[in-house]
């Protein structure tokens, strides 16, 4: 069954210093664009992950997001003491430099002491985890395992969407099969109508037509618009694009190769049917194609 390149995932992983977030989304693209939309995954892990999402999910625009939340204990043990005594010396001189600023007894100033402390921990960078600890070589097994857990969901996921996908596709190509059939019926209509066309067209010029010149027209005629071959390739083309999208695990880029050679025969069709009826049908087969390659885009 075929795979829609559209996903998503997400695993969560406890660690040490807290929890790990893993998401990823992917979207339709002609080969694997990976993008990891983190700073926290080691370097000397990146082009391993790039390499394992690319083997899974073969292509697509893929976004990967790591979020990681420290955990309240660790937080704690990662405070910037020179980023707080910093801080709070700023606003010791804030409060010299400007006279009225506050008035009161020790305890007072001890009590405000603790309140700009408190304060300023809630400040942005104060309390935070060194990204070169949030993963390391004795927790990587089971980000790893994260990873996987994440991957497989995507997978999961395009697995459920690509079911949708093969049925309007697969049903799309059974209607122009339909309309082929409806275009053949009209075959023998196309013929005759050509056939009062020419003995009208001689009898407004006053030739008379002999019978083996009136048959050389009609042959000229069919051998000129004859739509046959078109019929029949098109047929092969949809029966291909069956054939692979069953076959293969990853047919998008051959089912669009196979969409333009039934657009071909399809527009040929148009070009050479000389029938209106026929144009009609042709312009419901053409809007049949263009959904399915619209669909086709987004198959994996």
């Amino acid at each position: 069954m075929i795979k829609s390149m559209t996903g998503y995932g997400k695993a969560e992983v406890v660690l040490a210093a807290g929890k790990l977030t893993i998401e990823i989304r992917t979207l339709n693209s002609k080969s694997a664009d990976i993008s990891i939309k983190s700073s926290i995954l080691p370097k000397d892990k990146d082009l391993y992950i790039r390499q394992k999402i690319a083997e899974r999910l073969v292509r697509g625009t893929i976004d990967v997001y790591l979020n990681f939340e420290a955990s309240a204990a660790e937080g704690a043990k990662l405070v910037d003491a020179a980023m707080v005594k910093d801080y709070y010396g700023q606003i010791c001189r804030i409060r010299e430099e400007l006279p009225g600023f506050f008035l009161g007894s020790c305890s007072d100033s001890d009590r405000m002491n603790n309140e700009i402390l408190t304060a300023i921990l809630r400040f942005p960078d104060v309390v935070t985890v060194k990204k070169e600890d949030v993963i390391n070589e004795e927790n990587w097994p089971l980000v790893e395992a994260g990873f996987d857990q994440a991957i497989a969901a995507v997978n999961s996921y395009r697995d459920r969407e690509g079911k949708a996908l093969y049925a309007d596709v697969t049903s799309r190509v059974q209607n122009i099969l339909s309309l082929e059939d409806d275009v053949e019926s009209l075959e023998s209509e196309r013929v005759e109508a050509v056939r009062e066309r020419i003995l009208k067209a001689a009898e407004e010029l006053g030739v008379k037509l002999e019978k083996e010149r009136f048959e050389q027209e009609m042959i000229f005629w069919l051998e000129k618009f004859d739509i046959n071959e078109e019929k029949v390739r098109l047929r092969q083309h949809c029966a291909y694009f069956m054939d692979t999208i069953d076959g293969e695990p990853c047919p998008g880029k051959k089912l669009g190769f196979i969409i333009q050679e039934m657009g071909r025969e399809i527009n040929t069709t148009g070009s050479k049917a000389n029938n209106a009826s026929i144009q009609k049908i042709v312009v419901r087969m053409k809007d049949e194609l263009e959904k399915i390659r619209e669909q086709s885009m987004n198959i994996l």
